[in-house]
This record gives C-alpha cells, sequence and structure tokens, in this order.
C-alpha cells in the first residue's frame, strides 16, 4: 500500500467509527444474502461475533503501515480460522460484502480512490491469512475430537473438567485451549490447561459458569464424563522464558490460576533450569473465594523453592488484607524477577503497573490478555529499554 493509501483508509474510518455496530450487522446481513453456503460456518448468534469483526478490523487499518506486525497479526487470525471451517475460497466473498459495508456507511466520503485502497488493505490481510492457513495445515489438525474424562465441581460456579484428545494434542505450559461444546455448535471459548503436557495428552481445565455464558454454564452444569468437545490449536505467549538468573514471580486471580499452576508444575519438573526461588501470589475479594489456595499450599509442601501468599481486597483478614498490588508492593522488589501473571482485567492491570513503578521491565512482565487475546495480544515483546540494561 501507498502512503496516500494508508491515510485514506485511516481517514475514512472516522467516517464509519460512529456505525460500526451497525456497519457489523449490515456485513452479516449482506454475507449470507449473497453467500448463503458460509451461514453454517457461524453461530446462531452473532453478537460476539459482530463485536469481534469490528475489532480485528481496527487493529488491522492500527497496523496498516507496519508490514512486520500486520503480517503476524493476520497470521494469527488465519490459523485461528481454521477451526472455524475457513477455506480459501471464502475471502474474496468476505472482502466484496466487507467493502460494500463500508461503503454504505461512508456515504458521499466513498469515492473510487478509497476504494481502491481498501481493496489492497483487505487484500493484502487475506493473503496473509491464507498461507498462514495453508502453512499451519501441513503441520497439525483444525481441530482436535476431545472426551470428558473428569468432571469435579470446586464451588463458587467453577469445575474442574479433564479432557482427553483422541489424538496427541502438542501444547506448552501457560498457553489457551479453544473449546466448542456440543451445547453451543460453532462458539469457541479460551481456556487454560492447569497442567504442563502429559503422556497421555490430558488436559485439566478450570471453568467458570459466567452470567449468560452458554459455553461456560454448559461445561460446568451440563456436562458430564464421556460428553464430547472440540479443541482448537493452543495458542498464547505466557510460556516460561529459558532463565538462570532470575527468580520467578506468579501472580493469579480467579481461574487465572489455571495457567499459573500449569507452569509452576512445569518448573517442578525442572525444564527450565534453576530456578532459585518462585513466587507465588493468589489474589480474591473475599476469603472464600480464594480458589486453588489448598492445592497451591500443598504443591509449596513439596517444593522448598515454591513460596504462597494471599490477598483478599474486600475482607478485613490479618495477614490476608489487602488487594493484589499493594500485597505485591509489600513483598517486593521484584525488579530481579521473571514475572507471569493472569487473571480478571482490573486485577492483570493494577499488578502490571504495581511492578512498572516498582522496577519490573516490560520485556520481564508476560501475560495474555483476557478477553479475545488474538485480537489484542502483544505482538512482540518490548524492546529492552535503559533500566532493563542496567540489571
Amino acid at each position: 500500500m501507498t502512503d496516500e493509501d494508508v491515510a485514506l483508509v485511516r481517514a475514512s474510518l472516522t467516517v464509519v467509527t460512529p456505525h460500526v455496530s451497525e456497519l457489523a450487522a449490515h456485513f452479516y446481513s449482506i454475507l449470507f444474502s449473497r453467500y448463503p453456503q458460509v451461514r453454517d460456518l457461524f453461530p446462531a448468534e452473532l453478537d460476539v461475533q459482530r463485536e469481534r469483526l469490528v475489532r480485528a478490523l481496527l487493529r488491522i487499518v492500527e497496523l496498516v503501515d507496519d508490514p512486520d506486525n500486520l503480517v503476524a497479526f493476520c497470521s494469527r487470525l488465519g490459523r485461528g480460522h481454521r477451526k472455524f471451517g475457513t477455506q480459501s475460497s471464502h475471502y474474496p466473498a468476505v472482502g466484496e460484502c466487507l467493502l460494500q459495508a463500508l461503503s454504505h456507511f461512508a456515504g458521499p466520503a466513498w469515492h473510487p480512490a478509497l476504494a481502491t485502497a481498501w481493496q489492497r488493505a483487505y487484500t493484502a490481510a487475506a493473503d496473509v491469512m491464507v498461507r498462514a492457513a495453508e502453512e499451519d495445515a501441513r503441520s497439525r489438525p483444525a481441530v482436535w475430537d476431545a472426551h470428558i474424562v473428569g468432571h469435579v465441581h470446586r464451588g463458587h460456579g467453577i469445575a474442574e473438567i479433564t479432557v482427553r484428545p483422541h489424538q496427541p494434542y502438542p501444547f506448552v505450559a501457560g498457553q489457551y485451549v479453544s473449546i466448542e461444546t456440543p451445547w453451543a455448535p460453532r462458539q469457541w471459548r479460551q481456556y487454560s490447561p492447569a497442567n504442563a503436557p502429559r503422556p497421555n495428552s490430558e488436559l485439566t481445565f478450570h471453568v467458570r459458569a459466567v452470567r449468560e455464558g452458554k459455553v461456560s454454564n454448559a461445561l460446568v452444569h451440563h456436562a458430564r464424563p464421556g460428553d464430547p468437545v472440540r479443541l482448537g490449536p493452543p495458542e498464547g505467549d505466557m510460556v516460561l522464558r529459558p532463565t538462570r538468573q532470575r527468580d520467578l514471580l506468579f501472580v493469579a486471580g480467579g481461574t487465572g490460576l489455571a495457567p499459573i499452576r500449569a507452569l509452576i508444575e512445569e518448573v517442578a519438573q525442572g525444564s527450565i533450569g534453576d530456578a532459585r526461588e518462585v513466587s507465588l501470589f493468589i489474589g480474591a475479594r473475599t476469603a472464600n473465594e480464594l480458589y486453588g489456595l489448598d492445592d497451591m499450599l500443598r504443591m509449596s509442601q513439596r517444593y522448598h523453592w515454591l513460596r504462597v501468599r494471599a490477598a483478599v481486597s474486600d475482607e478485613r483478614i490479618p495477614g490476608l488484607e489487602g488487594t493484589l498490588p499493594e500485597v505485591l508492593a509489600e513483598f517486593g522488589p521484584w525488579y530481579r524477577h521473571e514475572a507471569y501473571l493472569c487473571g480478571p482485567p482490573q486485577m492483570l492491570s493494577g499488578a502490571v503497573h504495581a511492578l512498572r513503578r516498582h522496577g519490573v521491565p516490560p520485556r520481564h512482565i508476560h501475560y495474555d490478555p483476557w478477553d479475545t487475546p488474538v485480537l489484542t495480544a502483544p505482538l512482540g515483546p518490548p524492546p529492552p529499554d535503559e533500566e532493563d540494561d542496567q540489571l
């Protein structure tokens, strides 16, 4: 794309941005009208799908003059779309309908040069997605069939669910997995295994039933051993970095403990060398919500290098009172640690800011965004800063 193309695309986006919700709905209406055969690729209810379309479109425009990160982002999308059944032949149809929707909401601002610029932007993104999908197909399946082999209620709307894929499922501790259930066809939701890889490829997930969450409620309240599920490919960048020089800090809230537990299990297996000390902080609003604390305390009794502490924000309990950012500040410093975090957005944001304020460089703070990581995750590590170079 030329500089003029980039300027035109970005300028036009300011015109259609006030109408993005209507644009997404209009796009799907055109797509299903002109190409009814693709309707079965999508869930019955499109609310989440419409939002993701808009977010993906906005990010592509954000990266349109950043080729390296645009390729990284579109490659992730292309690989991820394989589990939906997307074929290379679908992309021209999507592009045609997307440009039609954009022209409708741009109104008089739409002109031939702008149409050409958008066509180039979409073609560039689609070509990357197709190539990434084709390359991915040469090394692994689009989905893995599996069935539930264990289902245990842990209270507070949380179930521990173990599934066994029907063929080997390679992943790395700390990654997350998309799951589709028979109760909500074509609705994929991300959950993180709470275990490091096992020889039999079994994965244990910690699932909390959320209000109006069809997938989570089905898994917690209706699923039973023997029920089928489908798994998408593993994704995510919150994996252990090889280090013999830095201690490890883990921070978890709610079911965000699952990938943190998997990472600690991997440390216990000795796969990253000799960590001198591992500190785990678990946060909750009340003591009753300190999910998984007993399990991690038992683990700390087995491994002398693991220290476990809890923080309760909404209840006065001597020794536990405080938010995670407050407790992290109290027990620091952490500037010589490699930090891994997972939890609700507010907790995650507060903990990241607390660590940054206390001198932890960004490149040593690792987490995947809580909501739809493929749309929001950083595309590359931040560059080393002066503070980091001095360590």
